[in-house]
């Protein structure tokens, strides 16, 4: 019979507190908050499942949507959201936060400066700014690089801890270094987190940025499986539907999309990715890492299999060193993958008909 327990290594900080679990906690706690190691189960006919998994496929890690079986790490809202999808899971490990809404009056009041001023405002910019930060500035990484300016002669001495990243020398005396700090591994600062003076240090909180993504991604399951959308397309807070949304969820109010574009004709090569003809017959497109524009007709040529498109773009560089930028010309290929979901294609015409999860078993793909 699977069992639970709570180990002692509770750590307070201020009133709110973690607690380190191994086991099934939902044994005893019939509504658990936190983060779980689990043991997952995707049913092979979900289309289009929801809960993501970094998983190296041989031709590099990719944030994976798969069907199947295997094991990670979930925040525990995005679990039980999950259940209402077909998914099981069995949790094996973990830790239990208490919960508050922190984050309402600051989002509500940089909102309003948002919406009752005009896009060139630079209020309105500031205000954008500091609200779509927000989760990634909690969500920063825990190495951070140190800089210092030492005397050119004991630069030798920087340069035999083999840790200096970046060296500029500022005049024959002086120089300036990044290095890394070697008495605080990654490793260490993870066993370390609940110390206060190392989050001081570092301000940061990988559960809340955690937490907020899980719940942007449970906002956005309501529309990935709903019968009543035909969907084509989603990015994290955007959706491409063949037909319109509820008028409800349409508006100027926080959480409400907005209408952008209705295009005569679309096709989407891969995740930023994508070309059409809009209502008024003209021609858009998007492709994350080049700026110019591709025709849609050269768009609708890469459906077929194996097709791509070498095109060549500038690409600024920065030199911090030299204190210079570079302006390089470019090849883009430009094709569409099969990064995050198998491509399905026409045997005859070999033109792409549809798309479908990966399967997976673990650590290896087996559909």
């Amino acid at each position: 019979m699977p069992t639970a327990f709570v180990k002692t290594s509770t750590q307070f900080i201020k009133e709110y507190f973690i607690k380190e679990f191994e086991g099934d906690i939902s044994l005893i706690d019939n509504n658990p908050y936190g983060f779980f190691f689990v043991e997952v189960i995707c049913p092979d006919n979900l289309h289009k499942p929801i809960l993501p998994l970094r998983f190296d496929t041989g031709d590099g890690v990719r944030s994976l949507y798969p069907t199947g079986t295997w094991c990670g790490w979930y925040h525990s809202e995005e679990l039980k959201n999950a259940l209402s999808y077909g998914y099981t899971y069995k949790i094996i490990r973990g830790y239990i936060f208490n919960k508050q809404h922190v984050f309402i009056d600051y989002l509500d009041n940089l909102f309003n400066i948002k919406k009752n001023h005009e896009k060139n405002d630079p209020l309105y910019l500031i205000a954008k700014l500091l609200m779509n930060s927000l989760y990634g500035r909690f969500g920063m990484s825990v190495m951070t690089n140190n800089q210092l300016i030492i005397d050119e002669k004991n630069l030798h001495l920087w340069q035999n801890k083999g840790i200096i990243k970046e060296h500029i020398q500022l005049n024959e005396e002086k120089s300036f270094i990044i290095f890394e700090d070697p008495e605080l591994s990654e490793q260490q600062f993870y066993n370390n987190l609940t110390n206060q003076t190392i989050n001081n240090k570092h301000n940061i909180s990988i559960p809340i940025a955690a937490a907020i993504t899980a719940n942007a991604r449970i906002f956005m399951s309501k529309f990935k499986n709903n019968p009543n959308i035909i969907l084509m397309y989603t990015d994290t807070d955007s959706l491409f539907t063949q037909n319109e949304l509820p008028k409800e969820l349409i508006g100027t109010k926080l959480g409400q999309f907005k209408l952008e574009q209705i295009y005569k004709e679309i096709v989407f090569l891969a995740p930023k990715v994508y070309g059409g003809i809009t209502s008024n017959n003209k021609e858009t497109s998007v492709i994350k890492g080049y700026k110019n524009h591709v025709s849609f007709k050269k768009f609708k040529s890469l459906l077929k299999q194996n097709k791509s498109l070498e095109l060549n773009h500038d690409k600024w560089f920065k030199n911090f060193i030299d204190g210079k930028i570079t302006i390089k010309n470019q090849m883009y290929n430009l094709k569409i993958n099969s990064n995050k979901r198998k491509l399905i294609y026409n045997q005859t015409t070999k033109k792409l008909t549809g798309t479908k999860p990966y399967k997976i078993l673990f650590d290896k793909i087996v559909d």
